[in-house]
């Protein structure tokens, strides 16, 4: 029986041993997270997409950046440190991104759903060849209007530079779409290389500015749906979500009304890319594919109200946006919008300095440069004069005392 118990006590004992040792035994740590760096215009995905992609794809923690405009994704993306793996910018912006090799070729054999995004917005002007870019929005630029405050048919740019509407405009603090604006306006090519054009554009810019209640983008969208304000340039998209916003509160009619101007505007094409600053370009394909899926597709456009060029996300949206003229313009207007096209470096200084002179230029259609350049002159003719002054005295003072 001690035999026994002795037995019974050496096997209790180790397994006691055994369970103490193995309780000691550290857990294999998790695989660290890969970083992956998104790019991204503001208020341009569905709220629910990142947490989705992260939850179908656990090993990638996504960093999320939005921009304003083409122009400062640019200067962010070439000046700093940071390692995108995905940019959405729009087309003309992809072609320069093309031609200074700032992008990385994409095999669309990998990406499953590529299949799904139209023929119509593949092989592009900005990229012919389906190599670098997997459009994922479209639209055009035109007036949003508010009904209440406009009475008259607005149906030409000009109506922006109508002074009995002043402290009534909002303007897109972005460089191609206002000066598109105004080249529409006077009858020139939006994509114009003459000097001569762009000037006088930026020219009709600086007169129209004393009208102008504030320049923006995303900060504008709420101000014309509160019904604040007449007129606004607007993305298409974001006019219908305007719109859609304006009719809530107005219990279901909206008064806010969307057209695009009888001189013709902009159509464009946003798209995903992949940067050279890519770490994770592995990441990056699995990202673009996750949003060419049809159920992100959905989300997505049906969140920011864009159009969108994925046929099947289309189909499921149903005849509502078929058939809306914001979303889905006739033939006939479209034919009269036009892409913007990359500037070389040359026209693109050109625009630059023109767009620069507009953001000096003061409400009262005056240069602010001009006018503190001529304060200056006071400034220092006020002091020359005091320091004459002050000297002229030292001297009778001291001829009085001689």
């Amino acid at each position: 029986m001690r035999k026994s118990l002795s037995i019974l006590s050496r096997i209790m004992t180790l397994a006691v041993t055994v369970v103490i040792l193995l309780s000691c035994t550290p857990t294999p740590a998790k695989a660290a997270k890969k970083e992956l760096y998104i790019f991204n215009c503001g208020d341009y995905i569905a709220e629910t997409t990142v947490e989705k992609f992260e939850k179908a794809y656990p090993e990638y923690d996504v960093i999320y950046e939005v921009f304003d405009t083409n122009e400062a994704m640019y200067q962010k993306l070439v000046s700093s440190n940071i390692p995108y793996d995905v940019l959405i910018p729009s087309d003309y912006m992809i072609e320069r991104l093309i031609k200074e090799d700032r992008l990385k070729e994409i095999d669309m054999s990998q990406l499953e759903n590529y299949k799904y995004i139209g023929d119509a917005y593949k092989n592009t002007n900005y990229d012919p060849d389906n190599k670098y870019s997997v459009p994922y929005m479209w639209g055009t630029l035109g007036i949003l209007y508010n009904k209440e405050k406009v009475t008259e048919t607005v149906d030409s740019w000009s109506i922006l530079w109508d002074e009995k509407y002043s402290g009534q405009i909002l303007m897109l603090d972005s460089m191609r779409d206002s000066m598109a604006v105004a080249l529409k306006k006077l009858g020139y090519d939006l994509n114009t290389t003459n000097q001569a054009e762009i000037d006088a554009a930026a020219k009709a810019l600086v007169e129209q500015k004393p009208l102008v209640a504030e320049y923006g983008v995303d900060i504008l969208k709420d101000k014309m749906i509160q019904g604040s304000y007449s007129f606004t340039v607007a993305y298409s998209g974001d006019a219908l979500y305007m719109q859609n916003q304006n009719a809530e509160l107005n219990g279901g009619e909206s008064v806010l009304e969307y057209v695009i101007p009888k001189e013709g505007s902009n159509f464009w094409i946003d798209a995903m890319c992949i940067p050279t600053t890519s770490k994770n370009t592995e990441g990056a394909m699995k990202f673009i594919d996750f949003m060419c899926s049809t159920e992100i597709a959905y989300d997505n456009v049906e969140y920011i109200e864009y159009s969108t060029p994925h046929t099947e996300a289309l189909n499921e949206l149903g005849e509502d946006y078929i058939n809306n003229n914001i979303y889905n313009p006739s033939a006939e207007i479209l034919a009269n919008c036009d892409p913007f096209a990359y500037l070389e470096p040359d026209t693109q200084a050109a625009y630059n300095k023109a767009w620069e002179s507009v953001r000096l230029a003061s409400k009262d259609g005056g240069s602010s440069y001009t006018k503190w350049i001529i304060i200056g002159v006071i400034a220092v003719a006020v002091v020359v004069a005091v320091v004459v002054f002050i000297l002229r005295k030292n001297k009778l003072n001291k001829l009085k005392y001689d």
